[in-house]
């Protein structure tokens, strides 16, 4: 299946991970950095991250495609719910600090030379570069800042409006100084999501409404500008890097940006994609579907050794990706039915005879991570879960819901057999073949998607239900169809997958917190709307340690494992990567990254030699 790739430097909302917490009677003090629990690991006066060369050569391009079922773009604005913005628009922005990619929750000055958090922990101040500049050579001051702030809360795409609720204001006490002032109890993150908004030209907007789509090339505040574009399927979006860039040489930035021109290319399908990679339109591909890794590559280019197929570790939570299932439709609004159609997913067939056993089934919405319940709650849990047990399931409270192992043989009657059986005390009784409910109704599921892959994973799917009585009807629609109508919930089922945090603070009331249900375009695809979820959340945001926070992470995670919000699908902890051999990498991998452009070089030796081959 599809995942979206991170963006390089500029952090959205709905991925702000990054959090901070002053313990008491610690007195605060400008810093390099942010960090969540711990020290920096990075000292003042450092010269370069670890896992970048630092006299990497500048310069080439590489060309790369666009991820996700989207295949052209209306819009270089990614701020606002309309459209489809451009992939990549990451690129053209920075924020006032950098993430690194080697520590979970830690980011250090990049427009902002320090931070400075108050002792209580309700404000943060920063002192910005007074040389940063936009891409038109004006100064990124304060009032950009607070701008920024204030346009994104108000207008922008809701999951700001959730990151940045409980910010009270922004001001600009003097032209390169801005304070952000918290309120509320859940102030743990708001230093470190502040810290990675992308900085917008107040200027700019002066003249333009912010909440439209648009096609005009943004002023932006990053070391790339927006070059040529073509919409449309077989279009692009290419990002020039800027030689005047002020950042350059800072350390957060050595060794990054290496090359000239990061250029995406759009397909209608993979089908296509593939054979860009192959015929060498394109540079780089990540694969993200399985047959493809394992039958796709077999040319005379992978066995010469000019196509390179590489592997690498992701040590990233593994990802929640499954069929999610609206809660808000009356025939989905009972659990019994929703773990009827996880007993009916068959995962081990489908991995063998669809994925070539290249995945691992996800269990957890933490997999591949320490944040995963396992076992019986600890004491701890058990601290956090007791008050909301009247409202919990039994279950909550034992081994955490796993999903059911299958024989393999495509339709399990063992699996199935119980799958009738909840079906039937849901009040589905199988009547001439059908799932009828007392008013005469069929159990009729819909399966919005948009990808031929899904279509064969449905395929599957449908036939197991089908036995069960369920008339499961796969509907396939364009990507601007799907966008607009899973943005609205109008959808049965659906997949999507989301990439957990390495350390999850306010990111999470998107995707579960009970206000989000009725937002168009958050991420509560469930519809989940639970007291005791909401309360599990607000402990994971307030946690004051990583003990605390991996306490309430597996707390919530059996709950929501409990409540059969989704039937959870697969994993593979690795990125599997091909390309042509004309760029050099790194010798260490960033530990919570691809690295992949944003540390690699063209490599102009290697690439003379691959066009003599």
């Amino acid at each position: 299946m599809v995942h979206r790739a991170r963006p390089r430097r500029s952090i959205h909302a709905t991925a702000l991970a990054l959090c901070l917490m002053t313990p008491a009677g610690v007195m605060a003090e400008p810093r390099h950095g942010l960090s969540t629990f711990g020290e920096l690991k990075y000292p003042p006066g450092f010269k370069h991250f670890d896992y970048v060369n630092p006299d990497a050569p500048k310069g080439g391009r590489i060309v790369t495609m666009g991820t996700g079922a989207i295949e052209t773009f209306d819009s270089f604005n990614s701020f606002i719910l309309k459209g489809d913005a451009a992939q990549g628009l990451g690129l053209i922005y920075d924020s006032l600090m950098a993430r690194a990619g080697d520590e979970p929750d830690s980011a250090y000055g990049l427009i902002a030379e320090t931070a400075d958090v108050a002792a209580d922990g309700m404000s943060v101040t920063f002192r910005m570069h007074p040389e940063a500049r936009f891409h038109d050579g004006s100064p990124i001051t304060a009032e950009d800042v607070v701008f920024t702030f204030n346009i994104l809360k108000e207008k922008g795409h809701p999951s700001y409006r959730i990151a940045l609720r409980d910010i009270e204001k922004a001001e600009a006490p003097e032209p390169h100084t801005v304070r952000f002032t918290f309120t509320g109890t859940l102030v743990r993150d708001l230093p470190l999501t502040v810290a990675g908004l992308s900085i917008l030209s107040k200027a700019y907007y002066a003249t333009r409404e912010f909440d439209q789509t648009t096609l005009d090339r943004p002023v932006g505040s990053g070391e790339y500008e927006i070059g040529d574009y073509k919409q449309g399927g077989g279009g692009f979006v290419s990002y020039k890097r800027r030689n005047d860039y002020w950042a350059k040489d800072l350390p957060v930035n050595r060794g990054r940006g290496n090359f000239d021109e990061i250029r995406i290319e759009y397909f209608r399908d993979r089908t296509a994609s593939l054979e860009a990679i192959k015929s060498g339109t394109v540079d780089l591909r990540e694969e993200f579907t399985s047959r493809d890794w394992a039958t796709g590559y077999d040319i005379p280019a992978v066995k010469e050794g000019r196509l390179i197929k590489l592997t690498l570790p992701d040590e990233t939570p593994g990802g929640a990706q499954g069929f999610f299932l609206n809660t808000r439709r009356p025939k989905l609004a009972d659990p019994r039915v929703r773990k009827a159609l996880d007993y009916a997913f068959d995962f081990e067939w489908t991995n063998k005879n669809l994925f070539f056993s290249l995945y691992k089934r996800t269990e957890s919405f933490f997999e591949n991570s320490d944040m995963k319940a396992e076992g019986k709650p600890s004491p701890e849990e058990l601290a956090v879960l007791e008050p909301f047990k009247d409202k919990l399931p039994a279950e909550v409270f034992g081994e955490p819901y796993r999903p059911p192992t299958s024989d393999g043989s495509g339709s399990d009657r063992r699996l199935l057999r119980e799958a009738g059986k909840l079906l039937d005390e849901a009040g589905y009784t199988l009547k001439d073949g059908k799932r009828i409910n007392a008013k005469g109704e069929v159990l009729e599921l819909e399966y919005l998607f948009t990808d031929p892959v899904s279509e064969r994973i449905g395929g599957a799917y449908q036939k197991n239900l089908a036995l069960l009585g369920v008339n499961f009807v796969l509907r396939r629609v364009d990507p601007a169809q799907y966008e607009r109508r899973t943005k609205a919930f109008d959808f049965d089922i659906t997949t999507r997958r989301y990439r957990m945090a390495l350390t999850p603070g306010t990111e999470l009331l998107n995707l579960w917190d009970s206000r989000q249900a009725s937002v168009d375009g958050s991420g509560n695809l469930s519809g989940i709307q639970s007291p005791a979820i909401d309360a599990l959340i607000e402990k994971v945001i307030q946690a004051k340690s990583r003990k605390e926070l991996v306490t309430a992470t597996r707390a919530i995670d059996r709950v929501l494992r409990a409540g059969y919000y989704w039937v959870p699908q697969w994993f593979k902890a690795s990125h599997t990567i091909v390309y042509w051999d004309k760029f050099s990498r790194p010798a260490v991998k960033p530990k919570y990254d691809r690295g992949v452009p944003d540390t690699w070089w063209y490599d102009a030796e290697k690439a003379a030699k691959l066009r003599t081959n």
